[in-house]
């Protein structure tokens, strides 16, 4: 009974496939298009896809187009095809600005872009591509289902903008402890990304490694430039204590601390 049963499901795949590649080879349009919805219904993304690329440009400016060019732009996203399918997203939203379907084309044009976005050390166009869509798509559609996803995902996008931001800086204070000219960078780096990012989770870090990068600028400096820059040093100290008095860095913030007040005494002297 089992053989049996694989031989008739064997069979029925088979016959699927033949009669598939056969509407793919016509030019039966309307066969075409009928056959794409029902791969497209049962979830067969891939097949539902290459017979709408053939069908889509046929049914420019008809009633069922808006609908083949929504079945088109999803079937690439369901198939990972994130360029294509942000692209077409894309092309739906400008022909069809009022459709039913607006918001959730311009939320998956907007999670096309998330999908491609890569890791935090590389370059950040396409997530920047993303968070311009993802907060169009938050501020057009403030109703959405989508809403919530969608600024979980722009948190995401922004966290990872800030880590790359951060971690440059973090670079130059790391060379700066073999090249004491890259500490200057690193101090400018760290203001930047403080003054840029005031609600990001690497706040505390930059304040740290800001304060870190000034002290040891300021030990390794010339000595007309080091009182100053001692005092700067100091200055990042009091800063970084102000907004996290309890932070994981404090006791070794404190050691640090200890050694620019040694300096200063030979000033006050």
């Amino acid at each position: 009974m089992k053989r049996l049963f694989s031989f008739l499901l064997i069979a029925i795949v088979l016959n699927s496939c033949s009669e598939y590649q056969k509407v793919l080879k016509n030019e039966d349009v309307k066969a075409k298009y009928d056959m794409a919805e029902k791969f497209y219904d049962e979830g067969d993304f891939k097949r539902a896809n290459r017979l709408l690329e053939q069908i889509a440009p046929k049914y420019i400016g008809k009633p069922q187009g808006e609908r083949v060019m929504f079945f088109l732009a999803d079937s690439y996203f369901q198939t990972r095809d994130y360029n294509m399918a942000g692209y077409q997203f894309e092309r739906f939203l400008k022909s069809y600005p009022k459709s039913d379907k607006a918001a959730e084309a311009a939320f998956y044009g907007a999670k096309s872009y998330y999908e491609l976005s890569p890791n935090y050390s590389l370059d950040q166009t396409d997530t920047d591509k993303a968070l311009v869509k993802l907060q169009n798509f938050i501020n057009t559609h403030p109703d959405s289902e989508y809403l919530v996803e969608a600024n979980i995902m722009a948190k995401e996008l922004t966290t990872k903008k800030e880590r790359k931001s951060f971690e440059i800086a973090k670079q130059f204070n790391t060379i700066g402890e073999f090249d004491y000219t890259f500490l200057t960078p690193a101090v400018t780096a760290f203001d930047n990304f403080i003054s840029d990012n005031p609600g990001s989770v690497y706040r505390e870090d930059a304040l740290y490694y800001k304060f870190d990068a000034a002290t040891n600028l300021a030990l390794n400096s010339y000595e007309f430039l080091k009182k100053e820059r001692l005092n700067d040093a100091k200055d990042a100290y009091l800063s970084f204590v102000k907004y996290f008095p309890e932070s994981k860095y404090l006791k070794e913030a404190n050691k640090t601390l200890e050694k620019l007040e040694k300096e200063l005494q030979n000033y006050s002297k």
